[in-house]
């Protein structure tokens, strides 16, 4: 289904009316976006990759396919709300999920090759980013937390293929660097929610389902994060959901004992992240952190910035961003 956004915030530096394009071609959706300097405002049209009933995720062939086939309809869908494509100053892409060495994925490749044809047509420059990028300038910009991005602070990318910690420092080529600083050393937060999702027979992705579901359980589960140094490891809560399953507990409760023993996780991978690192300001990012119950207890405990959802799962946003910060020469 397809979205559109229209956020006032306050608006990146500019003299002039500008309007920047920015293309994400995730693992989970297609994304288009258009950031306008001027007024800080923001359009924005995604859809959900089409997923069969029953399955998990989809293969990286499929995913291609799908994108090939949204993209041009939500970039139509676009520009009869903005007007033509000939009126941007420069064209932003995802081009890979991380910016770790040998970070790929073919899924990128259908927006690299729409935003070279774009700026091909048009004339404007290209600008590229990683998908990590994008969500952590998405949750700034939703957050109202442009600021930001001038020092140092942490950075959690939660969602179906990345658990990361990530310290983010301003960076003169791509307005911030995310260095993977802790993460997940088995399964990714996002994972864990849809394998539990599927265990209680609810559809992919499950993550508004599952938070759903919780909030109705009544119990306090006693929860305990499993950490190695700054890192996490969440395939044992899996295996404790399957347990608790075969005892016949309720969904609402093993709903719940998943979505705390994230929580639990992120808590001690942030604690141990600000002793290391000192006190610096805590963004979180990422589909996973979505959910409305972990949302609430880390902003009590850590007074940490949140994107509204629409700004926390997969997006455009943040690479429309990106691309219009770089081409006004803000720092």
């Amino acid at each position: 289904m397809s979205t559109v956004c229209w956020v006032e915030f306050p608006a990146v530096t500019a003299t002039a009316m500008h309007k920047y394009l920015g293309l994400d071609t995730s693992n989970y959706t297609t994304s288009v976006a258009v950031f306008e300097t001027e007024t800080g405002a923001l359009w924005q049209y995604k859809r959900l990759l089409p997923v069969k009933e029953g399955e998990l995720g989809l293969r990286q062939s499929d995913a291609v396919f799908h994108h090939t086939r949204q993209l041009p309809e939500l970039v139509e869908q676009l520009t009869q709300e903005i007007g033509p494509l000939t009126e941007l100053t420069a064209v932003g892409v995802s081009d890979r999920p991380q910016q770790t060495e040998g970070s790929y994925m073919p899924c990128f490749l259908v927006g690299v090759g729409a935003a070279r044809q774009v700026s091909a047509f048009t004339g404007k420059p290209l600008r590229r980013f990683t998908h990590q990028q994008g969500h952590v300038m998405a949750a700034l910009y939703g957050s109202h937390s442009l600021e930001l991005r001038n020092a140092p602070f942490l950075a959690f990318h939660v969602s179906g293929g990345t658990t990361d910690a990530l310290l983010v420092t301003p960076d003169k080529e791509t307005v911030i660097s995310c260095e993977v600083v802790a993460s997940s050393l088995d399964l990714k937060a996002g994972q864990l929610v849809d394998r539990v999702g599927g265990m209680l027979g609810l559809g992919f992705p499950a993550g508004p389902a599952l938070d759903k579901l919780a909030q109705s359980a009544s119990g306090t589960p006693r929860v305990r994060p499993s950490l190695s140094g700054k890192s996490c490891h969440l395939s044992g809560v899996e295996n404790q959901c399957r347990d608790l399953l075969r005892k016949s507990t309720p969904p609402e409760e093993i709903a719940l004992f998943c979505l705390q023993s994230i929580q639990a996780a992120l808590e001690a991978m942030t604690e141990r992240l600000l002793q290391d690192y000192g006190d610096l300001p805590v963004v979180y990012a990422g589909g996973v952190m979505s959910n409305t119950l972990i949302r609430k207890a880390l902003t009590n405990r850590f007074g940490a910035r949140f994107a509204p959802p629409a700004f926390s799962s997969d997006n455009a946003a943040g690479i429309a961003i990106l691309t219009a910060i770089k081409e006004t020469g803000e720092p």
